[in-house]
């Protein structure tokens, strides 16, 4: 068994949670306590009542989560709410959440993970929110088709491709989850094309008029791999075991 604040300050450090601002309500780091000790790490992408049954199922009694708990404005403990914090108490599973800490972070985050597997280069990140940039401008040196052959082979469930940019792109804009917020930047930094998990009806006129490329993956998708990182790397650490709790969102 290994100490709580252990693990969290590891966790802590690793994604440098006290310098990455995020969203008003959003609540980066451990959201539930337990009695203090740890035995095995998970992750999920949300902080849902069903992957904290599957959790606990799996004996997990420290959960990694994307989506936490707690967002603005707050919500009173009832119902589903109230459910999810007593499961959680019955069965003294701890809850971590780390959101645009595990977006943009330059190693273990979404962005950078699924680029490295992408085999994108790294050159810049865009995109500003409260001083830290939250998306990721890449280099690319193959094929619009390439790419898009990529991305099916990453995301076998499916994407959806608006392609009204150029055959040969070389910059691509990755911003994991929503990525409302920088179709209309993405001309901005350079580049024509962007991969991100979510986008609005709108964005294909959009894309359309700009003369964009636009590859839409899955929000939940293109979310699941900062979390499992940092689960990772804390399990190793710990020497501890460690188990990914996938819901197979298909959104």
């Amino acid at each position: 068994m290994v100490n709580l604040d252990s693990v969290i300050k590891f966790c802590n450090d690793r994604i440098d949670v006290e310098k990455i601002k995020d969203f008003p309500g959003a609540w980066n780091g451990l959201q539930v306590e337990n009695n203090g000790g740890i035995t095995k790490i998970g992750a999920a992408v949300d902080a849902g009542l069903f992957p904290f049954q599957i959790a606990t199922e799996k004996e997990i009694d420290f959960l990694i989560v994307h989506h936490g708990l707690f967002w603005s404005p707050p919500t009173p403990l009832t119902g589903a709410s109230y459910e999810k914090i007593k499961h959680c108490m019955d069965h003294n599973l701890a809850i971590y959440s780390a959101h645009l800490p595990l977006d943009c972070h330059s190693e273990i985050g979404n962005n950078a993970i699924l680029a490295k597997r992408l085999n994108l280069e790294e050159c810049d990140g865009f995109l500003d929110f409260e001083g830290n940039k939250i998306g990721l401008l890449t280099d690319c040196n193959f094929s619009r088709e390439d790419l898009k052959t990529r991305l099916q082979q990453e995301f076998p469930s499916g994407i959806q491709s608006i392609e009204f940019g150029s055959k040969h792109p070389t910059k691509i804009g990755i911003l994991s989850g929503s990525g409302q917020s920088a179709v209309d930047q993405i001309l901005n930094v350079g580049a024509d094309t962007l991969i991100t998990g979510e986008l609005k009806q709108q964005h294909f006129n959009y894309a359309q008029e700009k003369g964009l490329n636009l590859y839409v993956c899955g929000h939940y998708a293109t979310e699941t791999f900062g979390v499992e990182a940092l689960a990772k790397e804390a399990a190793e650490k710990f020497n501890l075991p460690y188990e990914f709790v996938d819901t197979n969102c298909p959104l």
